[in-house]
């Protein structure tokens, strides 16, 4: 084996470690701030990332091409950087103000086409001059040592690869928890700034009287020099920000927390908080003369407490602060356990709320715990009477976690015997409309595939009882108004914002029969998600009766309304339900996507293996064909792994929020692990073979890649099945870092494969850098946007091995041909 070499000048190396810091701090932040802008919506993580790879891809192919016309890559990276450095700040700035570009209606969610403009169009600039960078550092470093072969890309690559994961564990450890989003783009640009002069100098001294080194000096002292002002600018543009997003609310104040930023906003005598740019709850404030705000929590807890017979021990998960613990405990419980995420936002809460919502919270009964609700009880071993998940709808995937299939069974476990389980819905109760009832049936047929009884009724929201009585009858859960009023007048509670009136309103029989037989029937037949719930008879059964008719009827569509961690098409069905509420010129984009089949994703790479095929048969008879069947294997090899590595990070993304809950955090952590075992991929195959090109290697990879995607789309849903967070921990991290060591030992074969069959050190590096990207472009879109949350995570996974598969079998073609056989 070769000795692993070390940078003959460490400046260079120092650089690259630096843009790989940079890249990743810088890629977290956009994604945090893209998410407020989109309401906490997770498919902007693949639109984002999307977009970033692509613009980070081209710039580096334009690089390329500009370092070919003789340009000093010292003045390339010199002036890269300083508009690097200079953009990060000023696009966390644009994305807070992006809302303003759109002629939308305050409060309205933004399109998928929205999204994908806005992200292609914002990240741009910065991501075009980070790509530039990357394919100066390598000629730099290739010329350090006089080489005209790879040396220069795979220092570089493995620069930038440990550069990003000493960012990632930064910023998580950190910047997240000390410093504002504008201070830690600052700080990010400072250090390439700094980074891009010292190496810019080349081998002589650090010298200012050069220009290449007086620009990044100037640009990082004059950013150190505004750090004491921005803090104002950071609220600033907060400011900014929610003009545009709700200019009738005043912004109250913004407070910064792990799981993401916290906003307070008030009107009249009302206050809500946000976290993410997702709504949480709304309340009435400390000097309200009026609880309106607050009549939705009072019926919601009094109609969950009177489904119980007599509760003593009740879990409140989510939205307590709003005035349902309040109401709660005006019941003959013994304690009440209740969970928030955020202790950030419980502190923002407590300090607007009405004097008896804080009360609430210091009395004797009561239990405050600040963690993930799913992780709580997934782990706490008490058992409960009543069980109240108050949460907003599933509009993110993190909030999806709290309407699985998995979630309920973990909750149906947590219930003593004769408890009762309740949620809501944000949702008209009358079920107008297809999107409507598509979401409120895939959540009612969840439940009943995991409690024997489900009762939905409400008037300004659905509210769901569950039980797991197999008598329709004799279980605790009723629809009775006179149940209900009998067991008030028992338990003599001084509610004067609830009566039996309350009772008899959100039981109203007619009513509830209608609901309950179209939430049953919708969702039955393979076409259901796309035709309108079928008209209620005449004469509609009573809930015993329809419960009863169950046993005949056609079984559910398990695909299209079962809702699962592997699996989140209710996430899917509440974003199509607030894009036509509220942009329905664009809702159709949305719509569009529940129609496209799994085949139509994979069809391209069965296209690629027969265009392998056409030139292999060409390069036969011609000996262009054949150098363009090389080339187009490794290009396709190249394209493939990019895809399939963003593909599994996302499906990595997507499963580690259902297990922990939350992502902001540990996001980098998750790209440090996976950018170490892209470093050391990168080091092991340089270590083994040098500037080789060897294309049966670089197909041993592909077919490694192939079966890896297999195993872990096998390993994933037992994931989320692991008792210990540290176990299930460990899976993440191996899963996350062998992705990584394959993706690096890819890209320097590739390179060095490019190299051979057309000379051209930089333009090799900038196509194989940016192709790479550019199917990391693809895969995060695909995966993101379409396969995760509509066909499941698994398909992520088999998505990337067929991607690779096919890779293999173009090179295995390749290598059958006379241009193929010279890398051997």
């Amino acid at each position: 084996m070769k000795p692993i070499a070390v940078p003959d000048n460490p400046k260079y190396f120092s650089v690259a470690l630096a843009l790989g810091g940079v890249c990743q701090v810088g890629q977290v932040l956009v994604l945090r701030e893209f998410l407020m802008v989109f309401h906490g919506n997770e498919l902007s993580f693949g639109v984002v990332l999307a977009a970033w790879m692509l613009w980070v891809g081209v710039g580096s192919r334009c690089s390329a091409r500009i370092l070919e016309r003789r340009i000093g890559a010292r003045s390339v990276l010199s002036a890269c950087s300083c508009l690097a450095a200079v953009l990060l700040p000023a696009t966390i700035i644009a994305i807070r103000v992006l809302r303003a570009a759109f002629t939308v209606t305050p409060g309205t969610y933004l399109s998928i086409l929205d999204m994908v403009v806005s992200a292609v169009a914002v990240v741009a600039p910065l991501c075009l001059v980070l790509g530039a960078i990357f394919v100066a550092i390598s000629r730099l470093a290739r010329e350090a040592v006089f080489s005209v072969g790879t040396v220069g890309a795979g220092r570089t690559y493995i620069g930038e690869a440990i550069g990003n994961s000493i960012g990632g564990i930064i910023f998580s450890l950190l910047a997240v928890r000390y410093l504002g989003p504008l201070t830690t783009a600052v700080a990010a640009s400072i250090v390439l700034a700094a980074g891009a002069g010292f190496a810019a100098s080349g081998d002589a001294r650090f010298r200012l009287a050069d220009r290449a080194v007086a620009a990044p000096a100037v640009i990082a002292i004059v950013l150190l020099a505004s750090t004491p002002f921005l803090g104002a600018v950071d609220r600033y543009g907060f400011d900014l920000q929610w003009r545009t997003f709700a200019p009738a609310y005043d912004l109250i104040e913004t407070r910064h927390s792990r799981y993401g930023a916290i906003s307070v906003a008030g009107r009249d005598e009302q206050v809500s908080f946000f976290q993410s740019g997702n709504f949480v709850f709304s309340s009435s404030g400390n000097d309200a003369e009026t609880r309106f705000e607050e009549q939705d929590a009072v019926v919601f807890a009094h109609m969950t407490m009177l489904q119980h017979p007599a509760p003593r021990r009740v879990l409140i998960i989510g939205g307590g602060v709003r005035g349902t613990l309040r109401e709660i405990l005006r019941h003959p419980v013994e304690s009440v356990t209740y969970v928030e995420l955020d202790d950030v936002l419980t502190a923002a809460a407590i300090s607007h709320a009405p004097e008896e919502s804080r009360a609430a919270l210091e009395d004797a009964r009561v239990r405050l715990v600040h963690g993930d609700g799913r992780f709580f009880v997934k782990r706490d071993p008490a058992t409960y009477d009543v069980i109240l998940v108050d949460v907003p709808d599933p509009s993110t995937a993190v909030l999806n976690r709290f309407f699985t299939q998995e979630f309920f069974r973990e909750a149906r476990a947590r219930l003593a015997d004769g408890g009762v389980f309740v949620t809501a819905l944000a949702t008209t109760a009358d079920l107008r409309g297809l999107t409507t009832v598509n979401q409120n049936a895939t959540v009612f047929h969840t439940l009943s595939s995991v409690f024997a009884r489900v009762l939905a009724t409400g008037d300004r929201a659905l509210v769901f009882f569950a039980d797991d009585s197999p008598d329709a009858t004799d279980g605790p859960v009723s629809s009775d108004p006179a149940v209900l009023a009998q067991r008030l007048g028992e338990r003599r509670i001084a509610a004067g914002d609830f009566s039996r009136a309350h009772i008899e309103l959100f039981l109203r029989d007619d009513h509830v029969r209608r609901v309950n037989w179209i939430l049953r029937n919708h969702g039955r037949s393979q076409e259901a998600h796309r035709e309108p719930p079928r008209a209620p008879p005449a004469m509609l059964p009573s809930l015993a009766e329809q419960l009863a008719a169950d046993a005949d009827a056609a079984p559910v569509v398990t695909r299209r309304f079962i809702n699962s961690d592997m699996r989140p098409i209710g996430y899917f069905y509440t974003l199509v339900k607030w894009s036509v509420l509220t942009r329905a010129d664009h809702a159709r984009y949305l719509q569009r996507l529940a129609n496209i089949r799994l085949s139509w994703t994979i069809a391209p790479f069965g296209a690629a293996v027969l265009g392998a095929i056409a030139l292999f048969a060409l390069g036969s008879r011609r000996e262009r064909f054949a150098a363009a069947s090389a080339r187009f294997a490794v290009f396709t090899a190249v394209f493939t792994t990019g895809i399939s590595t963003m593909s599994i990070q996302i499906a990595l993304i997507f499963v580690f929020q259902s297990v922990y809950g939350f992502v902001y955090e540990m996001v980098g952590v998750i790209v440090a692990i996976f950018m170490a075992g892209l470093a050391v991929g990168t080091i092991v195959v340089r270590a083994r073979f040098g500037e080789t090109a060897n294309a049966r290697m670089l197909a041993a990879i592909q077919l490694a890649i192939t079966v890896f995607s297999l195993v872990v789309a096998v390993l994933l849903p037992w994931t989320t099945t692991i008792p210990s967070p540290t176990g299930a921990f460990v899976v993440f991290a191996t899963i996350t870092f062998l992705a990584g060591a394959l993706n690096g030992a890819d890209f320097p074969l590739a390179v060095a494969c490019r190299l051979k069959a057309r000379p051209g050190t930089e333009k090799a590096t900038g196509a194989v850098y940016g192709t790479e990207l550019f199917g990391a472009c693809l895969g995060s879109l695909i995966a993101g946007v379409v396969l995760a949350p509509i066909f499941g995570i698994v398909a992520c996974c088999i998505f990337a091995s067929l991607a690779n598969a096919a890779a293999f079998l173009t090179l295995v073609i390749s290598e059958s041909s006379k241009a193929g056989r010279v890398y051997a």
